[in-house]
């Protein structure tokens, strides 16, 4: 079955395709681009291109992934809507992943700490050993975050570097797509029922309804 990922909790925009079978999983072809302020611009078009250069047709995908973040509002939402709108175009089902979950699985064995940027000079973070998730996610000032891990991925992790005191592997700053698509494999499998894509915000929405009356003029 083919399977598209679509990730757009960081600046990155990325989008994937991989072939899930019985027994396994092949890698077919990624993309990512870097800017944080052109998601809903990108990820379209480069949809587009991943299937085309695949040699592939929207018609022809079995099962959508999406990454749920954490990651700032506006844009985690295109990547968010877009699988959804297209798993129900296509008639087949979505399935959500953790996007720090993927970079977590994709730095390996050992004890690891994951941070993307949050802005506001904080981090999303979470922790792993041997790919599985011990801690979070969370959301924090970086000389707030409780280090336990023996190295760090992530663009927040290589951002804040010398405050985490940790080797960084500056491979890995952005969820890999096909990291996601393998979180989620085993759903695809089972053909599991389509999931309802809830983005880790972890925040407070900035923008919120006043709760006073306002005095009427006369």
């Amino acid at each position: 079955m083919l399977v598209l990922a679509l990730d757009t909790s960081t600046p990155a925009v990325t989008a994937a395709l991989a072939e899930v079978t019985d027994d396994g999983m092949r890698g077919v072809a990624e993309r990512r681009t870097v800017d944080p302020r052109a998601h809903g611009e990108l990820l379209a078009p480069q949809i587009a291109t991943l299937l085309a250069d695949a040699g592939a047709a929207p018609r022809q995908l079995g099962a959508i992934v999406a990454g749920l973040g954490p990651g700032p509002f506006t844009g985690l939402r295109v990547g968010l809507v877009t699988a959804a709108v297209m798993a129900q175009a296509l008639d087949i089902p979505a399935y959500g992943v953790c996007s720090l979950d993927a970079l977590g699985r994709a730095a390996g064995p050992g004890r690891v700490l994951v941070a993307t940027d949050a802005r506001r000079r904080e981090v999303y973070t979470a922790t792993y050993t041997d790919g599985v998730r011990t801690g979070g996610p969370d959301v924090a000032r970086p000389a707030d975050v409780v280090v336990d891990a023996d190295r760090a991925v992530g663009e927040g992790a290589l951002q804040y570097s010398e405050v985490f005191g940790l080797p960084i592997d500056d491979r890995l700053r952005y969820p890999p797509g096909e990291a996601l698509i393998a979180l989620a494999a085993d759903r695809v499998r089972t053909g599991a029922p389509h999931e309802q894509l809830i983005p880790l915000y972890l925040r407070r929405p900035d923008a919120v309804a006043s709760s006073a009356r306002k005095p009427v003029l006369r």
